[in-house]
């Protein structure tokens, strides 16, 4: 892992959303019980949610529901379109974080497994838009996290190529997972997937403790 003194300060900052930026997960486990009741599965409860809920829809969908995943995506959208703008809440630090670093003049991106318009509804909601050059969800890019090729165009029109000098921040193994095969800084904010996950494959190359040490650390550099 990276010592701070070794750092250098980042041109790029892009930020997976759920956990790392925002709390919205009350609308995620009742989208995704609703589907699961409709399929005739069992529901799930809330720590199964935070610890399956990570790939795409279009990458786990399949495998979960089979022949009928399309059926069972059209639930889950119903649903979470329904209530996802009413349960969708900054954590703490974040709006400090992002009006911080946009003061630094750093382009800040978002790469996240949420579907792209949802993903950019709530930003919109959050009056955060104006912070990010591109928010990049499933769907958006040709495959998506932990393929390097959502980071390639959360960056594309920034003229910042991936590498250590773009810093990709989340808070789970599948982040920086990402980070790595785009060849960026891994790292992780402390959280629920810092509790959970195994990150002896895609160990993070700087861990902070939350948003405004962040912040703090990147003024210092």
């Amino acid at each position: 892992m990276s010592s701070p003194a070794a750092l250098a300060r980042p041109q790029a900052l892009l930020f997976d959303w759920d956990s790392t930026l925002v709390d919205n997960w009350a609308s995620i486990e009742a989208a995704i019980n609703t589907t699961l009741a409709a399929m005739g599965y069992a529901p799930w409860s809330k720590d199964e949610v935070r610890v399956r809920v990570r790939a795409s829809l279009r990458d786990s969908f399949p495998a979960l529901f089979g022949d009928r995943w399309a059926e069972a995506r059209q639930i889950f959208y119903d649903t979470i379109h329904a209530r996802h703008l009413e349960t969708v809440a900054a954590l703490p630090g974040a709006d400090a974080l992002l009006a911080g670093l946009a003061e630094e003049g750093l382009y800040l991106g978002v790469v996240s497994n949420k579907t792209g318009a949802l993903l950019r509804r709530e930003a919109a909601h959050l009056g955060w838009s104006g912070y990010f050059g591109r928010l990049v969800g499933a769907g958006d890019a040709v495959r998506d996290k932990p393929d390097p090729a959502p980071v390639a165009l959360a960056l594309s029109e920034s003229g910042i190529e991936p590498g250590p000098n773009v810093w990709f921040v989340g808070d789970t193994a599948l982040d920086m997972q990402c980070a790595r095969a785009a060849g960026c800084r891994a790292v992780l904010v402390q959280g629920q997937g810092a509790g959970i996950d195994d990150f002896s494959l895609s160990p993070p190359d700087l861990e902070v403790a939350d948003r405004l040490e962040l912040l703090a650390l990147v003024r210092r550099l």
